[in-house]
């Protein structure tokens, strides 16, 4: 099964084949919010087109589906000629099904219900070694933040220290930008779900956050209260402050 290689300098590339419509979608929001190109399929039916019509990087498959299982299907590509790296899901935990994983050709086998952020690192470790790279560097109102050198700098290149939960932070805020996040999910992701914090550090940073931006009234970007719920990175028009 030959597929066209992607272009030079692409994004790296994701098919996520999983029948469960939610895991779908939202398997699919997270990675694009990561910075992958990202494509989905239901069942192995609809994902064959898909790897006839170009080469990923990773896909990212489901045991259980209808139909053809993700054991089977893997073989199959394999015999097939497809080299992509393949991180296998599901529910079962057992050391004879993650073996049968390996056995049908994945690098990798993560069981259900995953943590967000393990499954995102194992992902990035995956493209790493199929040869392409996750986006390091967000560009936003003049600033970079350069999510391998953990650095963040305003366009003259003068850097802007920041603790590492407030770059953690600001990076979690642009990642998900234009969302409604609550402040649960940002101390589960920033903070981590084992730590207890009060909910209300997080006005603590994000004004911190603020004040090291130079944030004004004028600036091209802001972070937005949301009463009762948490906050929202707005970019460009839209972060008028209201």
């Amino acid at each position: 099964m030959n597929a066209p290689s992607s272009p030079p300098n692409a994004r790296p590339s994701i098919l996520v084949v999983e029948d469960d419509a939610n895991l779908r979608i939202g398997l699919r929001d997270n990675l694009q919010d990561e910075g992958y190109e990202v494509a989905v399929a239901s069942h192995t039916q609809e994902a064959e087109p898909l790897l006839r019509a170009r080469t990923y990087d990773l896909l990212i498959l489901d045991v259980m589906l209808p139909g053809e299982d993700g054991y089977s299907f893997c073989r199959r590509l394999r015999a097939g000629g497809v080299q992509s790296m393949v991180l296998m899901l599901t529910a079962r935990s057992l050391e004879d099904d993650i073996v049968r994983g390996f056995d049908a050709g994945a690098q990798d086998y993560l069981t259900k219900p995953y943590r967000l952020r393990e499954l995102l690192a194992r992902v990035g470790a995956l493209v790493r070694r199929a040869g392409g790279a996750p986006p390091t560097v967000m560009s936003f109102a003049g600033f970079s933040l350069d999510l391998g050198k953990r650095a963040l700098s305003r366009a003259d290149g003068s850097v802007i220290d920041l603790t590492r939960t407030e770059f953690d932070l600001l990076a979690f805020l642009l990642k998900h930008r234009d969302r409604a996040l609550p402040r649960g999910e940002i101390l589960d992701a920033v903070w981590g779900r084992d730590v207890i914090v009060d909910p209300r550090t997080v006005d603590n940073f994000v004004s911190n956050l603020k004040k090291k931006l130079g944030w004004t009234s004028a600036s091209s970007f802001t972070i937005h209260t949301i009463r009762g719920v948490g906050y929202r990175m707005e970019l460009g028009s839209a972060a008028q402050e209201r």
